[in-house]
């Protein structure tokens, strides 16, 4: 049997979670006070996800960065992988947020979308 605490991010209450597994599947979760953090806890120890913020240039824009995130998260293991694949993206303005500025991130099946308008020069 294996014990892992977390401190969970569901929600502002930032929960002190306590995870026991017993071989490799999650047994119970304590410690959290609604039910996403008992999600975020078998997640957590299972199958870490994170969303992935960055930025990518703009051609033509009145700003030359626009903010970018993925649509959805991806498995934590790929998070450099995703910021190598943004470093040469290059968007032509207007950029309206939600625009796909990279499809299929590293095969990944999740978009990475704009977070900001950027209007054209």
């Amino acid at each position: 049997m294996e014990t892992r605490h977390l401190t969970c991010i569901g929600c502002p209450m930032g929960c002190q979670l306590t995870v026991t597994l017993e071989n490799g599947e999650v047994t119970d979760v304590t410690g959290n006070t609604c039910k996403r953090g008992d999600i975020y806890a078998r997640k957590e120890v299972t199958n870490p996800t994170r969303i992935v913020t960055s930025s990518v240039r703009v051609k033509n824009g009145k700003i030359a960065m626009v903010s970018c995130k993925t649509r959805e998260d991806i498995p934590k293991g790929m998070i450099f992988d995703v910021a190598k694949a943004l470093e040469n993206v290059c968007v032509d303005a207007p950029v309206a947020i939600g625009d796909v500025v990279l499809a299929n991130v590293c095969g990944t099946g999740v978009d990475v979308i704009a977070t900001k308008n950027v209007t054209a020069k």
